[in-house]
């Protein structure tokens, strides 16, 4: 089954979808070996990850395609990409939904703010027209190839125009022909209710630690109505937090010793990285290689009259 179909599938049934976030291929390993169903990737990991930097619109179309065209190798799972502002004009969103395309992603997300954007959770956000973000989403959906690729709007309008400003566009953005819709920074678990109960479409929730919007157990944005919540920066997070805590320690004490419990083995990475699989696809590669050599070998030296 494609990823794309797959991921509609998730989003469709009564039960929610977790999206962990990956900010890197070996983030996207360790969530399939955990046994999520999907995930994704957002501009915030990845501005830390490539750049080190916030997530302020420094990164473009051609870095983000490859960026995810490394998570989609990585995995099997479905992914769903950020695709921002669709990097410009209606005539960039159709070029950007083909590129992410041929990188692999079964759904992305193009958001209504100015370019340069920034985190949905910073202030300073603005938005663009709505007619602008209508004709970035027909582009959006006329471009792509596999109709079963997700494209969902996102609106950040709630922290600019207001949550009756935000609903709004989120209904016209469906009427659009936006498959998933994402209203981002709502501020109360009310407002979260009426987004799902007053748009005609499967909504996602986002939960970002330290952010504006309510961390709530995925069991009670389901009783809500949503039909998935994204994590985007929590493993960020946490490989910063523990990262800075080994170098602390390593300049600190000069070995890493006391660290050893904290990390997985040789042996164990291996397993991650998928090691022992390449090991005997080269294996078997190699004997085919063999086999064939003495098979021309035993029929002699070819001739010709």
């Amino acid at each position: 089954m494609r990823r794309t179909t797959r991921f509609r599938q998730l989003i469709d049934r009564p039960e929610i979808l977790l999206l962990p976030g990956a900010h890197d291929a070996l983030a996207a390993r360790l969530i399939e070996l955990a046994g999520f169903e999907a995930l994704t990737a957002g501009g915030y990991a990845a501005h830390a990850t490539l750049l080190g930097a916030p997530d302020i619109g420094q990164l473009g179309l051609a870095e983000m395609a490859d960026h995810y065209a490394r998570l989609c190798d990585a995995t099997d799972l479905p992914l769903l990409a950020d695709a921002d502002t669709g990097y410009g004009t209606s005539i960039n969103a159709a070029r950007t939904v083909r590129a992410y395309e041929r990188a692999g992603v079964a759904a992305l997300f193009i958001e209504d703010q100015v370019a340069p954007k920034r985190c949905g959770h910073m202030d300073g956000k603005r938005v663009v027209p709505v007619t602008e973000m209508i004709a970035k989403l027909k582009a959006a959906t006329d471009a792509r190839v596999d109709q079963d690729l997700v494209i969902m709007a996102r609106t950040d309008a709630r922290a600019i125009e207001g949550l009756e400003a935000a609903i709004e566009r989120a209904q016209i953005y469906r009427e659009a022909g936006a498959d998933l819709i994402f209203v981002e920074a709502p501020l109360t678990v009310d407002e979260m209710a009426r987004i799902c109960s007053e748009i005609p479409a499967p909504c996602m929730a986002n939960h970002v630690e330290g952010g504006k919007t309510p961390l709530l157990p995925a069991a009670q944005l389901e009783d809500i109505g949503y039909a998935c919540v994204a994590y985007p920066v929590a493993a960020t997070y946490a490989v910063a937090h523990h990262l800075r805590h080994l170098y602390t320690a390593l300049r600190e004490s000069g070995d890493t010793a006391s660290l050893r419990g904290d990390m997985t083995s040789f042996a164990g990475f291996h397993d991650i990285v998928r090691l022992p699989a390449l090991r005997e696809m080269e294996r078997a590669s190699d004997g085919f290689a063999r086999d064939l050599m003495e098979r021309v070998a035993a029929r002699g030296p070819s001739s010709s009259d």
